[in-house]
């Protein structure tokens, strides 16, 4: 049986209350099979955050049982500033890229959905809301993937997400944007929110282990072409 793949959340680096070890081991105990740590960052903190779980990979993380990836969620960017951090974030050795998308919840600017969507550099647009077509068919274009949040407030939008998404063809991810050890679930909360967003069976196992999977092989391959350069 397949395991939980999470690619979005948060530690001690912004507003998560776990470190780094402690996520990876609740993780595990939780029987996942990978996750990202994605911490807020814009231009004030990039060049802190990235470098600094690039480390904790590089001495720590491969000792769990667990597939880990370094990320970054780039958060009340201006749309503008997007390609930019999303490229330098890739120089500074984060495997996968969020951006915090135009959430009901949060007053992010206007574009953002879009400027990420148009971003090859770009993995996952996070909980992106009331997202347009136009923004959709430029994910389905550019291979970034839409979110389907676990998370209250921001899964608002997961119905909408999910329809436009289906219409288009654009690829869905499950995460849980966790701050909290509360915050984690397992793969059977993940097929639910999928499935209250709108999804059948086939489309609940493609967001929740398919899709995933095969967005973690995307990024470690990237990182293996990366380093044989």
């Amino acid at each position: 049986m397949p395991g939980r793949i999470d690619l979005h959340m948060h530690t001690t680096f912004s507003d998560g209350e776990l470190i780094p070890g402690e996520a990876l081991q609740r993780a595990v105990a939780l029987e996942y099979e990978a996750l990202a740590l994605t911490d807020h960052c814009d231009a004030s903190n990039i060049d802190i955050i990235v470098p600094a779980m690039v480390r904790f990979a590089r001495e720590q993380a491969h000792l769990y049982p667990i597939t880990f990836l370094v990320g970054v969620e780039l958060t009340h960017v201006p749309p503008a500033l997007v390609a930019p951090l999303a490229q330098r974030a890739r120089r500074l050795g984060a495997q996968v890229v969020l951006v915090h998308g135009e959430t009901v919840v949060e007053p992010v600017q206007p574009g953002t959905n879009l400027a990420a969507a148009s971003c090859p550099d770009v993995d996952v647009l996070a909980h992106p809301g009331l997202i347009d077509d136009e923004t959709v068919r430029a994910a389905t274009a550019n291979g970034v993937h839409l979110e389907i949040s676990g998370r209250k407030g921001h899964s608002l939008g997961n119905g909408r997400v999910a329809q436009r998404a289906l219409r288009y063809g654009a690829t869905l991810v499950v995460d849980s944007d966790a701050h909290s050890p509360s915050d984690m679930f397992g793969l059977a909360h993940a097929a639910a929110v999928a499935a209250g967003a709108g999804l059948d069976a086939d489309q609940v196992e493609a967001a929740t282990v398919r899709n995933p999977a095969a967005l973690v092989r995307r990024c470690l391959e990237r990182d293996r072409l990366a380093e044989g350069r």
